[in-house]
C-alpha cells in the first residue's frame, strides 16, 4: 500500500527576492520588475509585479429578481463590457462599505442586505491584490448614481434567470464577474 503524496503546498518553497526593480506608479497600478531566485535550481528569473488596491464586485439583485448590471468601455479590449458594479476599495475602507458605496455610485441602487461571498486573487502570477465579492439583495434605486471621473456607465437591468445565457453567449466576459457569479452559485449550493 502506498502512502498519500505530500500536499503540493508542502512541496513548493517561496522564491527569494534578490533585487527589487524600479517602481513605476501609474496611479491605479504600480509596476516593477524584480529578480527572484528559483529555490529548486537557484537560477535567477525576472518577474513583473503589479501592486494594485484591492477591488470589490457586487452582484446586485432587485426585489423583482433583476440583476443590476453596468456597461462601460474598457480600454484593455477597446470595447464596452457588461459587468457587475464594482471598483477599488479605498485605503482603510472596509470591503463591505466599499461594496455598498460602489453599488450606489455606479448605479444609484442601494442594497437592503449585503452578504460576503468570497475573495479571490485576480492574477497571482504578477498581481498582489484581492477581489472581494458581495451579494446585494433587495436593491432599490435611490438616485441617478454618481460615477467617478473617467467612468461612463450605462445601468442595465436583466432578469436573474438570464444569467447563464448572458455568460454562455459571451455577453458577460469579464473573468472576475464570471467568478463572482460562480461564488454566488457555490454559496447557494452550500446552503442547501
Amino acid at each position: 500500500m502506498s502512502s498519500a503524496p505530500e500536499s503540493p503546498k508542502s512541496q513548493v518553497k517561496p522564491w527569494p527576492r534578490l533585487r527589487r526593480g524600479l517602481e513605476h506608479d501609474f496611479t491605479v497600478v504600480k509596476v516593477r520588475e524584480d529578480v527572484m531566485a528559483d529555490p529548486r535550481t537557484n537560477m535567477e528569473h525576472r518577474r513583473v509585479r503589479m501592486d494594485c488596491a484591492d477591488w470589490v464586485n457586487v452582484i446586485a439583485v432587485t426585489k423583482q429578481d433583476e440583476l443590476v448590471m453596468v456597461r462601460q468601455f474598457r480600454c484593455g479590449i477597446d470595447a464596452a463590457t457588461l459587468e457587475a458594479p464594482g471598483g477599488v476599495i479605498d485605503p482603510g475602507e472596509d470591503p463591505a462599505t466599499a461594496a455598498a458605496r460602489e453599488l450606489e455610485e455606479e448605479t444609484g441602487y442601494r442594497a437592503g442586505r449585503l452578504e460576503a461571498l468570497g475573495v479571490v486573487h485576480p492574477n497571482p502570477a504578477f498581481q498582489s491584490n484581492r477581489c472581494h465579492t458581495y451579494l446585494a439583495l433587495d436593491c432599490e434605486r435611490v438616485s441617478d448614481g454618481d460615477p467617478d471621473d473617467g467612468e461612463d456607465i450605462a445601468v442595465e437591468l436583466h432578469p436573474r434567470a438570464d444569467l447563464p445565457r448572458l455568460i454562455l453567449e459571451g455577453h458577460i466576459t469579464h473573468s472576475l464577474v464570471v467568478v463572482a457569479f460562480f461564488l454566488e452559485r457555490l454559496r447557494a449550493e452550500a446552503k442547501r
